[in-house]
């Protein structure tokens, strides 16, 4: 199968590194996704172990559409009961940018009436309760070019599960897993953030250093399904372990005016696993410092109208004196 893993703009280079150190096969970036082959236990292993994509997806049919009978027929040459029992789920759902198909809702219609008429022809059946598992449908329409895909994980793959609560603004995971891998977090790192929040860029670097994968504690849409064996995952979660670097000899300091937001953090990191590795005290960046010999600043300041309402910051950031 063919798969696709969507992912924030700017990093797709990292994503295709990511999936190939997983040994994941021909694994190609393009703007704003990652596409790879592979069985279900490339699937498995693609969502619970990447820190950077949105999504896995099953693309199963890529074709030009300018109308919406061309539309009708690239979906209805779907072998669709390869996926579908006669009881699943199949809603749709999608986006369409720079193309002559224009309407969502048109487009959903078209789509969802295209595959129940292919089943209808496999199943014999006029209605379709959908009862069963969720096989969401998802559809890419860009420059006339229409992806329609099957998706794997259900809730994005950014929602780790160690996440309850966070502050004002919070940074997205998968963003702060870039920020780590970026800033080239290994086993032995010491990382600060000087502005943490509600912990989370902290929190994936201990995640990355420590080998833990950020799909352990969480489910996928996929294990629902009749097609995937339960074993694939176990196996993939096993695997996973197995990969672990408890022994790992990462610290990391988070420090922040908010009592509130540090209380949070300090949730998420034992969630996550962490806790005992990420120190979180209440600081203000006028009295910043450290004496470590070596150390990585990984930060996410404030900025926009947070950073309008204490200037003080610009004259820190860029080195002058307070």
């Amino acid at each position: 199968m063919e798969f696709s893993a969507p992912c924030l703009l700017g990093i797709e280079g990292l994503l295709a590194n990511e999936l190939r150190f997983c040994g994941i096969d021909n694994v190609r970036a393009e703007n704003g996704r990652v596409l790879f082959d592979g069985g279900f236990t490339a699937m498995a292993r693609a969502n619970l172990c990447s820190r950077l994509a949105q999504r896995v997806y099953i693309l199963l049919a890529e074709f030009k559409a300018t109308d919406f009978d061309t539309l009708f027929e690239g979906v209805r040459a779907i072998e669709w009961s390869a996926f579908l029992a006669e009881d699943d789920a199949f809603p749709v759902k999608g986006g369409s940018l720079d193309s002559a198909l224009t309407s969502i809702p048109a487009c959903q219609k078209i789509i969802k009436k295209a595959v129940v008429e292919k089943l209808r022809q496999t199943y014999h059946t006029e209605w379709f309760k959908e009862t069963g598992a969720v096989h969401q449908i998802q559809f890419r329409i860009f420059k006339d070019r229409v992806s329609i895909m099957l998706d794997t994980t259900g809730a994005a793959l950014n929602k780790r599960g160690y996440r309850e609560l966070s502050g004002g603004a919070p940074i997205r995971e998968t963003l702060a897993a870039a920020m780590a891998e970026l800033g080239r977090v290994r086993a032995d790192h010491t990382v600060i953030d000087p502005f943490c929040g509600s912990g989370t860029i902290l929190i994936e670097s201990a995640l990355k250093a420590m080998g833990i994968m950020p799909g352990m504690n969480r489910s996928f849409a996929f294990e629902a399904w009749r097609q995937v064996d339960p074993s694939v995952l176990a196996r993939e979660k096993e695997r996973a372990r197995d990969g672990e670097r408890r022994d790992a000899a990462f610290r990391a300091y988070g420090y922040d005016i908010d009592e509130e937001a540090l209380a949070i953090a300090r949730r998420n990191a034992e969630l996550a696993g962490v806790g005992d590795r990420i120190t979180f005290e209440r600081r203000d960046i006028r009295d910043y410092h450290e004496d470590f010999d070596r150390a990585s600043v990984i930060t996410n300041p404030p900025y926009g109208e947070r950073m309008l309402d204490v200037p003080f910051l610009y004259d820190y950031l860029a080195g002058r004196p307070l």
